[in-house]
């Protein structure tokens, strides 16, 4: 999600044709199309990047607990970026810090987990 790097058009093209081609896209084919389209359309494309982040993490990497972690880190960066963008998309920061709460419940993260049960309470309260 490097907004400084130049945007390449054929590659967003490309992401767009596949997006909408007929078919089902692979998990880990929509994360990079989704990436590449944030840049240019973020409104439109983070929620979506938030959710094919996951269910990649889920699909693809469940035996491997720490790419998981990582990219439901990087889901939660796009619903954070996203409601920063437009107000009253919490539930999206709500789902996404959940699930990520949920990888680090499975590694014993402690320290970071008591941090994003604070933020999901916060959350809650409206605190975001």
């Amino acid at each position: 999600m490097n907004s400084t790097a130049p945007i390449n058009h054929e590659a967003l093209l490309r992401a767009r044709v596949a997006l909408l081609g007929s078919g089902s896209l692979p998990v880990r084919q929509e994360v990079a199309a989704y990436r590449l389209l944030v840049q240019v359309s973020p409104l439109a494309y983070l929620p979506r990047l938030a959710e094919a982040l996951y269910e990649y993490s889920r699909q693809e990497f469940a035996h491997q607990p720490g790419t998981a972690l990582a990219l439901r880190a990087e889901a939660v960066a796009a619903a954070r970026r996203m409601c920063a963008l437009e107000a009253g998309r919490t539930p999206l920061l709500h789902t996404a810090l959940v699930r990520y709460r949920e990888q680090l419940e499975l590694l014993a993260r402690r320290e970071e987990l008591a941090a994003v049960e604070e933020e999901i309470v916060l959350l809650g309260r409206g605190g975001h």
